[in-house]
């Protein structure tokens, strides 16, 4: 089965060992979920530097593209910063769908059956 492109957001840190370890648990929730998850922060800063100014435009870019090519956007964390703002008003202009990792994660659990233990 072809999951979905889900463009993973965030307010992230700016510490990349922090945000790739919290980043790389909201790829595994959404993967879980259903979706194919793609997440620039875990790659980019690999190979990009952001202290100079064309590879930080790049880097934008970049993101922008796969949000592009995603069908949904999932904001993570429960804070909201600029590019998170900037990725949600990106996607309503887009018409992709924005929920959150709440919302990606109760539509995966309707219509199971519910046990008691």
């Amino acid at each position: 089965m072809k999951r979905p492109l889900a463009y993973i957001t965030a307010a992230w840190s700016g510490d990349h060992n922090a945000d790739a370890k919290q980043a790389a648990q909201y790829c595994r929730a959404v993967y879980d979920a259903g979706f194919s998850p793609l997440c620039p922060i875990l790659y980019l800063p690999l190979f990009l530097n952001d202290a100079i100014p064309e590879e930080h435009k790049s880097g934008i870019d970049m993101g922008r593209d796969l949000l592009r090519r995603s069908h949904v956007l999932v904001v993570c964390g429960s804070d909201i910063d600029e590019d998170v703002k900037n990725d949600i008003a990106i996607a309503g202009r887009l018409n992709i769908t924005a929920t959150t990792l709440d919302g990606i994660m109760t539509v995966k659990t309707q219509g199971r059956a519910k046990t008691d233990a």
